[in-house]
Parts: C-alpha cells; structure tokens; sequence
C-alpha cells in the first residue's frame, strides 16, 4: 500500500520544498492551501516518475474546509499516513501596544486554531483506518523557544503548538499516532528574503542573518516521516549553522 500524505500551506516556502521531497520519496501528497494558482504550481514541479501531488484548495482556518480536504485524501488514496501541519502566517512587527486585535486573532485561528483543526481530522482519520495509526509533524519555529522582538502573536502560538504536539503525542500513544515538531531556523525562502537585508535583535541592533537551504528542512522532516511508528522524534531543531538565534538576548 503506497504511503499518503497531506501537506498544508503546500504552496509556497518550506510547504512547497517538503510536499516535493515526499513525493520523491514515494508518498501521494495532498497539498492544501487558499491559493489554487500556488498548489497547481507545487503539483508541476514534480518529476517524472514521483508519486502524484494533489492541489485541494482549502481555508484551514474553517473545519468544512478541512473536513473535504481530508475526506478528499481518502477517497483518492483510502488512507492518511502523515500530516505535514504547515501553514502559518504572523503580523507587522510593531510595538506591543499597536498590536491590532483583529491581527491577533487572525495570527492565532491560522497558526493555533489551523493547526487544531488539520490534526483532529488527521487523528480521527488514523484512529479509524485499517491499519490504524500515522503521524503527525507540526511545524513550531525557533520562536517556540526564543522570541524575536516585535512578535507576541507569532511567538505565542508557536509555543502553544508544542503544547499541542505534547498532548497529541500523549494522547496518540494507544492509536499508534505518533506526533513529533519541527523547528526551523530562517529556511531561505521568500519569507526569509528580509532577513538578508537585516532583522531586528534583541539589543536593539539590526544584522544581516544567514540562511539555510530550504531543502534541508524538507530532508528533515522526509527523516522524521520515514521512522516506524515505534519511533518518534519528539522535537528536532534545524536551522542556520551561523544564526543568532542561540545566543539572542
């Protein structure tokens, strides 16, 4: 039985660099996103050879939404191997003060709130499917860990996703659904193009930060998704060998 996978936010970045590296390690991919154009995009790029890519365009922010895209899944392929919880977004970065509610929240239904809504379909799926079971792997940041200034939105959803990987993994144990988390450090991706030209430090300065291949963040969770189900990498950091992020403060 060929192994299935979804990916959300499957249409740019790290989303796009990962739904191409499982598909040329043998896994249908579903790649979901609001932009069909992007999706489609991502379902070209495969080579001759690769197992499919499916673009199913999808609000994760809303469980009609997210209820298709895993029934979608199904129906083509009859089961959900790996959910790639992908999709994210953050705000302008200014004082905490000038943060605007309605940016708030919609920071936290994407990055919190999607990210629910795509695990509780997968784990209903893999609980019921024959055989049972799957994983999980969110996609945190280093955020999770440490924050940047100017990104309280950001940041706190980030460490609510570990949380929510936490409870998943625990809660997954006696369904054989293993949940593990990613945290990437500036993935050179057009998210990441401003770090170049200089990000804003704790102390106040202003650098120029060093990026990694995109590719090597995908390896990384290809690495994670190829483990049985026996085995989970419960956290896994990857990032810029040079980035400052060990020693913000």
């Amino acid at each position: 039985m060929s192994k299935t996978a979804i990916v959300t936010g499957g249409g740019t970045g790290i989303g796009r660099a990962v739904a191409l590296a499982l598909c040329r390690d043998g896994y249908s991919v579903t790649v979901a996103g609001r932009r069909t154009d992007l999706l489609e995009e991502t379902a070209k790029l495969r080579q001759q050879g690769d197992a499919p890519i499916i673009p199913i365009a999808a609000d994760i922010t809303k469980h009609p939404d997210v209820r298709h895209l895993f029934d979608c899944c199904v129906e083509r392929f009859g089961h959900v191997d790996l959910l790639f919880n992908n999709a994210g977004t953050g705000t302008r970065p200014v004082e905490f003060d000038e943060l605007d509610l309605e940016e708030w929240r919609r920071v936290v239904d994407v990055n919190l709130t999607g990210a629910f809504l795509c695990a509780r379909e997968a784990f209903r799926c893999m609980r019921t499917q024959v055989p049972r079971g799957g994983r999980i792997i969110n996609n945190g940041s280093i955020s999770s860990h440490s924050p940047r200034p100017h990104s309280a939105p950001y940041t706190a959803t980030k460490h609510a996703i570990s949380g929510l990987t936490k409870s998943i993994s625990l809660d997954g144990r006696k369904f054989d659904i293993a949940c593990g988390q990613i945290d990437i450090g500036n993935a050179a991706t057009e998210m990441t193009v401003r770090m170049a030209k200089g990000a804003l430090q704790a102390d106040g300065s202003v650098i120029s930060e060093p990026t990694m291949d995109v590719e090597e963040a995908a390896r990384a969770v290809v690495y994670m998704a190829s483990l049985p189900l026996s085995t989970n990498v419960q956290f896994l950091t990857v990032m810029a060998t040079k980035l400052p992020f060990v020693g913000r403060g």
